[in-house]
C-alpha cells in the first residue's frame, strides 16, 4: 500500500495506545505486528504509543491502520474489526473523558434518554476538539443527531474508495450513545465521507434506539 504522507494532526498517544490493543485484543499479537508492518508503523510493534495525552499519533497513522485492516482482511472483515477497535477505544479508554464532559455524575444517569443524548453528545465532540486534532460539532435534527468531523482522521489522506470508510468513527460513537444512553445500542450511518470528495466526515445518528 502506498504510505499516506503524515498529516501534522494529532490524536493524544493515548488514543492511538487504545486503538491498538483494542485490534491485539480481536487478532493476537501477530495479526496487530502484520496490520502495523502493512501500514508502514513497524516503529509501534513492539512498542506501543504511551499512554498520556500528549499529541503525537498521526492522523495519517490511523487512516494507514484502516486501510491495512481492508488490505488484510477484505471490504467486509476490515469494517468489523474497525468497528470492534472504535468501540473497543470508546470502552477501555475514553470513556474516563466522560466524567470530564459531566456525563458521567448521577444527576445526569437519572435524566430522560433524549435529554442524555442532547447533552452527552457535544459534550464528546468537545472533548475531541479540547484533546486532539479532530474538530468535531454536533447538530440536532427532528429524528437524528448530525455529527462531524470537519477534519477526519479516520480517512485522512484518501481518495481511491467508492463508499464511506470511516468505521472506527462509527465504532466509537456506537460505544459512546451506548454509554451515555445506559445501555442502548443506536443505528449510526455514515452519510458524507471526505475520502469521496465530501467537504466533511457526517454520521447520522438516529434517536430512538435499536434496543
Amino acid at each position: 500500500m502506498s504510505q499516506i504522507p503524515k498529516s501534522g494532526f494529532y490524536y493524544p498517544s493515548k488514543f492511538g495506545l487504545l486503538m491498538i490493543k483494542a485490534l491485539e485484543d480481536v487478532m493476537g499479537k501477530n495479526g496487530i505486528n502484520a496490520i502495523l508492518n502493512l501500514a508502514g508503523l513497524s516503529a509501534y510493534a513492539d512498542n506501543y504509543p504511551a499512554e498520556n495525552l500528549e499529541k503525537s499519533f498521526d492522523f495519517a497513522d490511523v487512516s494507514s491502520i484502516n486501510i491495512a485492516l481492508e488490505d488484510m482482511y477484505g471490504p467486509r472483515g476490515g469494517r468489523g474489526l474497525a468497528l470492534r477497535a472504535g468501540r473497543a477505544t470508546f470502552a477501555d479508554g475514553l470513556k474516563s473523558f466522560g466524567a470530564l464532559a459531566g456525563v458521567g455524575d448521577l444527576a445526569f444517569k437519572v435524566l430522560p434518554l433524549q435529554t442524555k443524548l442532547r447533552i452527552g453528545l457535544p459534550a464528546f465532540a468537545k472533548i475531541f476538539t479540547q484533546v486532539s486534532d479532530q474538530h468535531s460539532t454536533v447538530e440536532e435534527r427532528e429524528n437524528e443527531f448530525v455529527w462531524t468531523i470537519h477534519r477526519c482522521p479516520v480517512c485522512w489522506g484518501r481518495t481511491e474508495v467508492d463508499k464511506p470508510v470511516c468505521f472506527i468513527a462509527v465504532g466509537l460513537l456506537q460505544e459512546s450513545l451506548k454509554w451515555v444512553s445506559g445501555g442502548n445500542e443506536f443505528r449510526v450511518n455514515e452519510s458524507k465521507c471526505h475520502a469521496l470528495g465530501d467537504e466533511v466526515c457526517e454520521f447520522i445518528i438516529q434517536k430512538e434506539p435499536i434496543s
